[in-house]
């Protein structure tokens, strides 16, 4: 079952936020002030696949307008499954519901940055449009 994130769910997103980062090293007390604020937030859509009595995936996104796409856009910021858990749909179902959700926002379109999952996304009909940069600070 795929629903809104909750209060609740903020320990096991924390051990699946901690499997995801490969970059960070995540910080608890960091977490939970961000934690909080996306709950809040209005742009934001954070969603879990819960299996049985546990959470097994979430995923992160954001909307915003822009200029050059005529309206709202959506960002897919993270997408997690646990690894005992992948290949059953989990990540399908997930990217489905923000999917949804950017639809009901009317973004013209939904993007990601990927360097470990380029084969799920393409399964999913993505197709690659630019080159991913960062500056770290």
């Amino acid at each position: 079952m795929i629903r809104r994130a909750e209060p609740r769910d903020e320990a096991p997103l924390l051990g699946l936020t901690r499997e995801f980062a490969t970059s960070f090293e995540v910080d608890e007390a960091a977490f939970r002030a961000s934690f909080a604020a996306l709950l809040d937030d209005p742009n934001a859509y954070l969603a879990v696949a819960e299996a049985g009595d546990g959470v097994i995936g979430y995923v992160l996104a954001f909307s915003h307008v822009t200029l050059y796409a005529n309206g709202r856009v959506a960002w897919v910021e993270e997408l997690m499954v646990d690894a005992g858990c992948r290949k059953q749909g989990v990540g399908k179902a997930l990217m489905q519901s923000a999917e949804a959700w950017a639809e009901e926002r009317g973004c013209r379109l939904v993007a990601l940055a990927t360097r470990r999952a380029a084969a799920f996304y393409e399964a999913l009909a993505y197709e690659p449009s630019a080159t991913y940069y960062r500056k770290l600070f």
